[in-house]
């Protein structure tokens, strides 16, 4: 490690007001920043935590929508949702470890954006607003490459609007040694509309399969995906498995989420 500030604000304004110190980052749970200083690939000169922040954490419901807190951790998100919003409960429990999903928070995963993070998955296909300490930002226009955001620079998360549908799942194939997704989806269903988004395969991050959620909108069912296959143009090739290979598990993964949901 090296030396470095370090502070941890009680509010939003007080976190707003520390990151606007040249070389200050943000700190979530820092599941993903902690290794990166320990490797010098990330050095700030000032680590503002964020788990102080009473206002940024817990999950509620507001009519259809589920308001979650940016600083709730996966647990907390696995545990409040399991019982009106099933898919989100489920790929929340399937995040990491006992010990990652305990320090892990939603803000901190959807601000980092890995390629291969789950929550962008759900985001993407309920329809998601993300709210940070001076904007509101659908999910559609949030999410901007890998490892990238639309955020502005000490800008926050401060919660995430999800509409809860009327049945969802989440379906991940897992790379056994990270239990990140080798290929994740997730599907949404709602009255007018069905969302199908995937993570982990895209050579840009997260995105939704259009084709699905057309013929998803018509006739909600496993049948209604079978014949449908999603082009390798685009995907991860890496060592872990081709871009074919990735596309075919988008298939497949989206029928048994689909069934699931169902």
């Amino acid at each position: 490690m090296y030396d470095f500030d370090f502070e941890k604000p009680s509010t939003i304004d007080e976190a707003v007001a520390a990151l606007s110190s040249e070389g200050a980052q943000a700190l979530g749970g820092g599941q993903t920043l902690i290794p990166t200083l320990k490797q010098r690939l990330n050095m700030p000169e000032k680590l503002v935590s964020l788990t102080g922040i009473a206002e940024m954490k817990g999950v509620s419901s507001d009519g259809g929508t589920m308001k979650i807190g940016g600083g709730t951790t996966h647990g907390t998100v696995a545990k409040e949702a399991k019982g009106s919003f099933a898919g989100l409960s489920k790929l929340a429990s399937l995040i990491g470890d006992p010990a990652v999903r305990n320090r892990g928070t939603i803000g901190g995963s959807l601000a980092n954006n890995d390629p291969a993070a789950c929550y962008p998955s759900a985001c993407m296909a309920t329809g998601a607003t993300i709210r940070t300490n001076s904007r509101e930002i659908a999910a559609d226009d949030f999410f901007d490459g890998l490892f990238t955001t639309t955020l502005g620079e000490g800008e926050i998360i401060t919660g995430i609007d999800f509409p809860v549908p009327q049945a969802s799942d989440y379906q991940k194939f897992e790379q056994p040694a990270s239990r990140f997704p080798l290929v994740g989806v997730f599907v949404a269903k709602y009255g007018d509309r069905v969302g199908v988004a995937v993570t982990g395969a895209g050579e840009d991050g997260v995105f939704r399969w259009a084709e699905a959620e057309e013929a998803l909108a018509g006739n909600f069912s496993a049948d209604a995906v079978s014949g449908l296959t999603h082009s390798a143009d685009g995907l991860i090739n890496d060592l872990h498995g081709t871009a074919e290979y990735r596309a075919h598990l988008i298939g497949v993964l989206t029928k048994r989420a689909v069934a699931a949901a169902s």
